[in-house]
């Protein structure tokens, strides 16, 4: 089945000129379409099926800084505070806490790469504790077993994956953007050589500037328009039990399970890192951009089915602006999660947390989880077509710093200072070669 999503009812008339159109109603779209609606521009926000239906309400919730890697740090750091100013001035409840992210392990290799991660931490002004074995037994009580050690991220927090991309699209006609659901763009148009125009299901709008926030359908998007953009998805398998359960911490890693409360007070359980790989045009076409990435994780990694192929979201075939594309196809990506993951998931949240035992499951779902080669996203309006932006491959750490991503998008096409450094984001250090430069955490 789906996962939990709020819906939202938005106008369905096309405008003719538009100062920015965003393709995708994803976290990262609808925050750029946010923060330019924001900014003064008349942004117009077109998703082909529902306003966060995809990978953003079937996620974790969680919005860290704990673990990230360097080149995303800052962009972390800023969108913590970035969730608490949108939920002030939409003066709705996104879900968002700094309730505090637990890690718990018996690994001693594990806890010193966590202390290490956080050394440099401290050095960027974030918060995190390493815990003693006696420390990390005591904040993980509810599991009833003895730690060796572990971390404590007080400052980081979770939000509601079901609500935060819906209430924040309601936030851009709040400040005078336009909404628009189930209305597929096809492709671009140019004049003299830069952007003019998107082309979609339900006619044309004249614009300069389009930003693409597509997920896992933006490589596909850009080919039409020649532009290359390494993208691969892994399908992940995620359920969510009943509320009912007390003594849980909010927000706890462990290797064999990690939980999050949800706002109705059940709790979402996945196994961090475990996932099924779907073949892809666009993965095989660009396996040699993957490779490092699939050297360091395969083991985490099961061989998937046809599911993706058959969605078409990562075709590199052509498609024509005046047909039925892909996108219209498939609404939205709803593939089938693995069932023996899920079982295995529900059985290890039983075995670690005895508050878990007769907790019901409420709902399974996947979701496919885009990722870049090195695991870092791509944030780039210098492209080879001047009005074209790319905000995509979040590589499943999308949801937390979605509001950052989306200021840093509004920050270029206003032409002033972004809020973190942009540089480790441009599409052009994909020229290179990857191996050594995969995301560490």
């Amino acid at each position: 089945m789906s996962a939990p999503l709020m819906t939202i009812e938005t106008n369905s008339e096309l405008p003719t000129l538009a100062d920015c159109v965003v393709v995708g109603g994803g976290i990262a779209g609808v925050c750029a379409a946010y923060w330019l609606a924001r900014s003064g521009q008349h942004v117009v926000l077109l998703e082909k099926g529902r306003i966060g239906a995809e990978q953003s309400s079937r996620n974790w919730g969680w919005c860290r800084q704990q673990n990230r890697d360097a080149r995303e740090l800052p962009l972390a750091t800023k969108s913590l505070t970035l969730w608490e100013e949108m939920a002030a001035d939409l003066n709705e409840d996104l879900g968002f806490q700094r309730c505090g992210l637990l890690y718990l392990s018996n690994d001693e290799a594990e806890i010193e790469g966590w202390a290490e991660w956080g050394r440099f931490a401290r050095t960027q002004g974030v918060a995190s504790h390493s815990l003693s074995a006696k420390e990390a037994t005591e904040h993980g009580s509810a599991t009833g077993k003895s730690w060796a050690g572990g971390v404590w991220s007080p400052s980081d927090g979770i939000a509601d994956p079901s609500r935060a991309a819906p209430l924040i699209a309601k936030g851009v006609v709040k400040h005078g953007g336009q909404v628009i659901q189930f209305c597929a763009a096809r492709g671009l148009e140019t004049t003299g050589g830069r952007v003019s125009a998107v082309i979609t299901e339900k006619g044309t709008i004249k614009t300069g500037q389009v930003v693409v926030a597509g997920g896992a359908w933006a490589s596909s998007f850009v080919h039409q328009s020649d532009i290359y953009f390494p993208q691969a998805a892994v399908r992940s398998s995620i359920m969510s039990v009943e509320p009912g359960a007390e003594g849980i911490p909010p927000a706890l890693h462990t290797s064999d399970i990690s939980i999050t409360r949800r706002g109705d007070g059940g709790h979402t359980l996945a196994i961090s890192g475990r996932a099924s790989v779907d073949p892809t045009p666009g993965a095989i076409m660009g396996a040699k951009h993957f490779l490092p990435m699939f050297a360091k994780r395969w083991r985490a990694l099961s061989p998937g089915g046809l599911q993706a192929w058959k969605a078409e979201f990562e075709t590199r075939k052509k498609w024509a602006l005046d047909g039925v594309t892909p996108m219209e196809r498939t609404r939205i990506l709803d593939p089938r999660p693995s069932k023996s993951l899920i079982n295995e998931t529900l059985s290890n949240a039983r075995k670690l947390l005895p508050a878990l035992k007769n907790a019901a499951v409420q709902a399974s779902w996947a979701g496919y989880i885009d990722s870049t080669p090195d695991g870092v996203p791509v944030i780039d309006c210098n492209l080879s077509i001047p009005g074209l932006t790319i905000a995509a491959g979040l590589s499943g750490h999308g949801f937390g710093i979605g509001p950052g991503v989306g200021h840093i998008v509004a920050d270029m096409l206003n032409g002033r200072a972004p809020i973190t450094e942009t540089g480790q984001y441009k599409l052009e250090r994909f020229d290179q070669s990857q191996w050594g430069k995969v995301a560490k955490f």
